[in-house]
């Protein structure tokens, strides 16, 4: 990991393309600004995080209605014989 010291109304360059500005520093607290191409997607980390478990919890009943599906399928096969 690469620490950095930075004061308010600095900026670092990530690649040729990413600003990271500080905007301003309260106590703990450090308002950061962002400049990036649309493309690249920029969030908080506990956003991050709650997106990607969602996400898999979807996944996950997606798989129990697929498997309901094959099995009232297979009931649907049965009962026309």
């Amino acid at each position: 990991m690469l620490v950095l010291k930075r004061k308010v109304g600095e900026v670092i360059k990530i690649g040729d393309d990413i600003e990271l500005h500080v905007l301003d520093v309260e106590g703990e607290v450090i308002k950061l600004g962002f400049v990036a191409p649309k493309t690249v997607s920029i969030m908080r980390s506990e956003l991050y995080e709650a997106i990607r478990r969602e996400n898999i919890e979807a996944v996950g009943q997606n798989g129990k209605a697929q498997q309901l599906l094959q099995l009232l399928g297979r009931k649907s096969e049965d009962q026309s014989t």
